[in-house]
């Protein structure tokens, strides 16, 4: 298995702390959120490379962080040309970028580099191992003010996916989805179809709700929490609830 920390966006809604370094590599409590990443990453002994991909911007800045970080893992990081908000390919992009530079033909771990969660990545593999089949993570989300800037989706009582949507003006549930994804190895080829029908390539979980309609997807409902680190205020309010 290959797993993909997507990093490459220019987080303006964090500026200035992310004007001149990126999100992922922000501390909580004295450590980069990415380095909470792959920690979980390597307890997935399936898993023998990890693929870090930046823009243009951050390349060096990143080159310099793994230097410094150990990793059962092999890690490499990419650089996807981009330098700008404008000309960003997205994180669909970015995902299809690395599957075609890395060559990659093999199972799948996708997580974006802003998510900071507590939950155990190994328990949500053994679940993907017992379906064996794509799967997201979820959440019960309880503030319904909110739901709306999530992919929100609608689940059987086995988890089978129903339906995803990516940020609905009108959820219809409470069941958050999280930027976290195991992909079978027959899905890979799957992200270059997304893109030549012209789909979004923004948002990483445009990706799976697409994908719902053309085979069977599973949710992991983990526990725990995680954030999805947006905004100034996110990042201040879960510095202080992991500051020990």
């Amino acid at each position: 298995m290959k797993a993909i920390i997507l990093a490459a966006g220019y987080a303006t809604r964090l500026y200035p702390l992310t004007k001149n370094r990126p999100k992922a590599l922000l501390p909580i409590n004295n450590k980069p959120i990415i380095n909470y990443i792959t920690e979980q990453i390597n307890t997935i002994e399936e898993v023998d490379e990890i693929y870090v991909i930046t823009n243009h911007k951050f390349i060096d800045t990143f080159a310099g962080w793994k230097n410094e970080t150990m990793s059962r893992a092999k890690i490499t990081v990419l650089d996807d040309g981009t330098t700008s908000e404008e000309n960003r390919k997205g994180a669909i992009g970015d995902i299809l970028f690395v599957i075609e530079k890395m060559k990659i033909d093999d199972e799948l771990l996708v997580i974006a580099g802003d998510n900071f969660f507590t939950y155990p990545l190994e328990k949500y593999y053994d679940f993907y191992k017992q379906k064996n089949r794509d799967c997201v993570c979820v959440r019960v989300w309880d503030d319904k003010a909110t739901l709306k800037n999530f992919g929100i989706a609608l689940l059987d009582k086995e988890g089978k996916v129903l339906e995803i949507e990516e940020k609905p003006e009108q959820p219809k549930s409470n069941t958050v989805v999280f930027a976290s994804y195991f992909y079978k190895k027959d899905t890979v080829p799957l992200f270059k179809q997304y893109l030549a029908e012209g789909n979004n390539p923004d948002a990483p979980g445009n990706f799976p709700a697409w994908l719902y309609k053309q085979k069977e997807v599973y949710a992991y409902t983990f526990p725990g929490e995680c954030y999805d680190i947006g905004t100034l205020e996110s990042y201040e309010e879960v510095q202080k609830l992991f500051q020990k």
